[in-house]
């Protein structure tokens, strides 16, 4: 975890955590699905949980992020930082972890989950 000063006199949090296997996982589906190199993928599903948690807890619909492989840098919003700060103490981790539990939650969202090809013969397209 690593802070900085907000413009306003505020602390920004900076938080980086590894992406768990399951994500990965689901990164790899959507690459595939897509066929897009794994990191263009992995950009897209961190984008989508971040913006599906950010939503709920401040209504915020902008994240910035950095994806180094398999790290996540990511500056949260001044209400989700202190709901996972909230997190951390009950919980005894740190904020980092807390954001990487929700961002997992998020892993196999947004994937199809039945194919055109599994579907039986006759079943229209969404």
């Amino acid at each position: 975890m690593d802070a900085r000063v907000r413009g306003q006199g505020g602390v920004v949090l900076t938080l980086t955590f590894e992406v768990s296997d399951r994500l990965y996982e689901a990164a790899q589906e959507w690459a595939d699905r897509r066929l897009e190199d794994i990191d263009e993928a992995m950009e897209t599903k961190v984008e989508q949980a971040l913006l599906e948690i950010e939503h709920l807890v401040s209504q915020s619909h902008d994240v910035a992020f950095e994806v180094d492989g398999r790290e996540i840098r990511y500056e949260p919003t001044e209400e989700l930082a202190a709901l996972l700060r909230r997190q951390a103490e009950e919980s005894g981790i740190d904020e980092s972890t807390a954001l990487k539990m929700h961002v997992d939650l998020y892993a196999n969202a947004f994937l199809d989950d039945v194919t055109d090809e599994q579907k039986p013969p006759g079943t229209p397209s969404e």
